[in-house]
């Protein structure tokens, strides 16, 4: 109770609330310009976020991991909705049928998800997540969400719209020059200025942002109302379904990258009791995320870069952020406000704070041992994912459209080729040939 009134326990959970707020609020407002809904549409989808996501991390932070560590609206999941909009469009298919499918398969994830929770596998399945795969996985990750965050700050649209769309300049010049202010703070500053650089930099863009542009002179003034599958009724395409499954299966990589990618910083192990619990929040909260239209859910493996930056691991900030968040999605007006935070503001705050996974990626790195005859098991993966994510859509219009979705995605294809190649072959055993015939060769030459 002491440490409730202590001010520095509340200025540290305001920051948690703009970060779990900034991760949040852009996820809704970018898959509903995707889908096509109106402005009065999406705002539904803000709220429910809003709810949704401050009820899972009170849930993970008193009864399921109990760490700081942000249940949000997955990344990898966001990526995933993002591209399939793009890559089923320009192949014909309406966005009610992705809409329900995707619902469907984010049903059937959430389900699956509970399971693995209560039937105690995680630590089983956590085994085949190897830092090889850890690694991949954090690169190809960052490599997704910072494209969208770079889209968002450049002004261009999301979905079909983007096509032929340009960079707004002034808008440009705005987020870049937040994120360059983001980044000098993080690096220049005093310590205890530092931890706050997120909220300085979302406090100061939206400010210069509304100086310079203005505010919407004529909001929608039509009341926000809540429905079921708002992006189409739950239908069957197998392609679709199959992808979700495979993304939500894929997905559960996030809580294993965010409790072993934060064991060092709270000196502990991740137990079997913490998976059970931590798996189970999330899938209840993924099964909701598909009644109400919603990006699936996991714990943010961003947090651990969150974290490193502010220095702040206490828990009660974060619950008092998380507390904060809930009661924002409850109050229509005040989630009304807040959900006019420029796009491009926001983007540019997450880009910074993003950054992070390519050092998360390196330091999963370090435990492996590369060298000429095994660096094949993280170079195919890491390369061919990276040029799908190239790729046009029109390329993939050759494949079966059952397999379709998934091939077209470059995050799911180079982490499942990643899984594959390391849990088929012992590469450290490949590592030690080449060590012992330079050993070999090295008496030789004596």
């Amino acid at each position: 109770m002491h440490e409730l009134k202590e001010t520095k326990s509340w200025i540290a959970g305001v920051q948690w609330f703009f970060f779990i707020f900034a991760n949040i609020v852009i996820i809704p407002i970018t898959v509903g310009e995707a889908f096509g809904l109106a402005q009065h549409e999406i705002v539904p989808l803000l709220q429910l976020s809003f709810i949704v996501t401050g009820l899972a991390c009170l849930a993970q932070a008193i009864i399921g991991h109990r760490r700081p560590i942000l249940e949000g609206q997955s990344g990898l999941w966001w990526g995933i909705f993002l591209t399939l909009v793009v890559t089923t469009s320009a192949q014909g298919m309406p966005l009610e049928v992705l809409g329900g499918s995707l619902a469907l398969g984010v049903i059937i994830s959430g389900i699956i998800t509970i399971l693995i929770g209560i039937t105690g596998i995680g630590p089983m399945i956590a085994r085949l997540f190897n830092p090889g795969v850890m690694g991949v996985f954090m690169f190809l990750l960052g490599l997704t969400l910072i494209q969208i965050f770079l889209k968002g700050m450049l002004g261009i649209p999301f979905g079909k719209a983007a096509d032929s769309a340009t960079i707004d300049l002034p808008v440009a010049g705005i987020a870049i020059f937040i994120a360059l202010l983001v980044i000098v703070i993080s690096i220049k500053s005093p310590a205890r200025i530092r931890s706050y650089a997120l909220l300085i930099g979302i406090i100061l863009g939206w400010i210069l942002y509304t100086i310079i542009f203005g505010t919407d002179p004529n909001p929608s003034k039509e009341v926000a109302t809540f429905k079921l599958f708002p992006f189409g009724s739950l239908t069957w395409d197998v392609g679709v379904v199959v992808t979700a499954v495979l993304a939500g299966l894929l997905n559960i990589s996030n809580t294993f990258g965010s409790l072993k990618g934060t064991d060092a910083m709270f000196q502990t192990t991740t137990t079997k009791k913490d998976y059970l619990s931590s798996f189970s929040i999330t899938g209840i909260a993924t099964v909701a995320a598909g009644f109400f239209g919603l990006v699936p859910y996991a714990p943010f493996v961003s947090s651990i870069g969150f974290l490193r930056q502010t220095n702040i691991f206490d828990r009660l900030p974060f619950i008092i952020g998380s507390f904060l968040f809930f009661i924002m999605g409850v109050i229509q007006p005040v989630g009304a406000f807040f959900s006019t935070l420029p796009l491009s503001i926001g983007s540019a705050v997450l880009f910074v704070a993003y950054l992070q996974l390519f050092n998360s990626s390196m330091e999963f790195f370090k435990g492996v041992l590369f060298n000429t005859l095994n660096v094949y098991r993280s170079a195919i993966p890491l390369f061919v994912g990276t040029i799908i994510m190239a790729f046009p859509a029109s390329y993939f219009e050759s494949i079966p459209a059952f397999i379709r979705p998934f091939m077209s995605n470059g995050l799911l294809v180079g982490i499942i080729l990643a899984l594959v190649l390391e849990n088929i072959l012992n590469w450290d055993r490949v590592g030690a040939t080449i060590k012992d015939y330079q050993q070999m060769t090295k008496e030789i030459g004596k």
